[in-house]
């Protein structure tokens, strides 16, 4: 993946200084992943707050919008204005002018895909009038507390707070979590996962999350949620070549979304940290469900139609 050196970034939605570093970037303490199966104890604790944990590497946690009326605990935002979180770190942002600076900085690599991500979203006739970016991104270290989603620590990977309209991130769970479960950390899964954030700001403009009544399960309100923000990361991943910010994707990028959309599936999740899968627990859906409403997405770049989960009556094929 490559930016156009030539384009010239929009930061008025990013802010920061100091060294917290860019996506990945930096070492963060590993957590141990417990291997074999729990029953019950602390062991089935640790399990099952790593499996939290690292289920909002893609957005909305188990517990969002569970009374239906918009509020959340910890789960959903969006990548636009980067801030530093109280007591966190942040990336430096002043020097990114141009794409080129995106091609050799990590922090300038968020400015860049974050303005594609707007204009690709802005262009979306289902969305005539009703479009806004998202109001920020805040990169955190330790503990931040968003606004209207309570707090989280710096174990939580990026999630998306619709009562703020924010991202949330910290850096270190790229080289932490995500790379225990087998994922890699390069510039195109950084983008995947941020299309996935955005995606649920769409929801959330769209009033989508108001349709989230069933937290857990195969064929539950809150895994179609999720699967739907796949398909619209794929949908701009399909459009975005070319739009002035990114001069390719390649084969090798599709490649690695794919691999990234494997990673956090809940049946791989489950496998690695229980060593079994439960369906009936499944928050954000397979892999496979994962990767074919991604690939869904590229396949329709100009229909958000394309990607309703919710009228799906077969997850498993789109």
């Amino acid at each position: 993946m490559r930016f156009n050196p030539k384009a010239r970034l929009d930061t008025s939605r990013t802010s920061g200084g100091g060294g917290g570093g860019g996506f990945g970037g930096g070492g963060g303490a590993r957590i141990p992943i417990p291997g074999g199966k729990a029953s019950g104890g602390i062991g089935t604790v640790i399990v099952l707050l790593i499996f939290f944990l690292i289920t909002q590497c893609t957005g909305v946690g188990p517990q969002v919008l569970g009374d239906g009326s918009g509020s959340t605990s910890v789960g959903t935002g969006t990548f636009g204005g980067l801030q530093a979180a109280d007591g966190g770190e942040t990336g430096d942002f002043g020097s990114c002018k141009t794409g080129e600076d995106a091609n050799n900085d990590e922090n300038c690599a968020f400015v860049a895909l974050e303005n594609s991500l707007t204009g690709y979203w802005d262009s979306q006739p289902d969305l005539a009038g009703r479009f806004q970016p998202e109001q920020s991104v805040v990169i955190f270290a330790d503990q931040v507390q968003t606004g209207g989603c309570g707090s989280a620590s710096s174990a939580v990977g990026p999630f998306y707070c619709p009562s703020d309209q924010t991202i949330y991130l910290d850096p270190t769970f790229f080289d932490s979590i995500f790379e225990q479960l087998g994922g890699k950390d390069t510039t195109f899964v950084r983008a995947y996962v941020l299309a996935h954030e955005y995606g649920h700001h769409i929801q959330n403009l769209l009033g989508t999350m108001g349709q989230v009544r069933t937290q857990q399960g195969p064929d539950s309100d809150a895994v179609r949620l999720e699967l739907q923000a796949d398909c619209y990361a794929g949908m701009w991943t399909a459009a975005a070549e070319g739009d002035g910010f990114i001069v390719d994707i390649t084969d090798q990028d599709i490649s690695e979304g794919i691999s990234a959309a494997k990673t956090v599936g809940d049946d791989h999740i489950q496998a690695k940290t229980t060593g079994r899968v439960d369906t009936s627990q499944y928050t954000h859906g397979s892999s496979e469900q994962r990767i074919a409403w991604f690939q869904k997405g590229m396949t329709t770049p100009d229909s958000i139609a394309g990607c309703d989960t919710f009228k799906a009556r077969d997850l498993d094929r789109p």
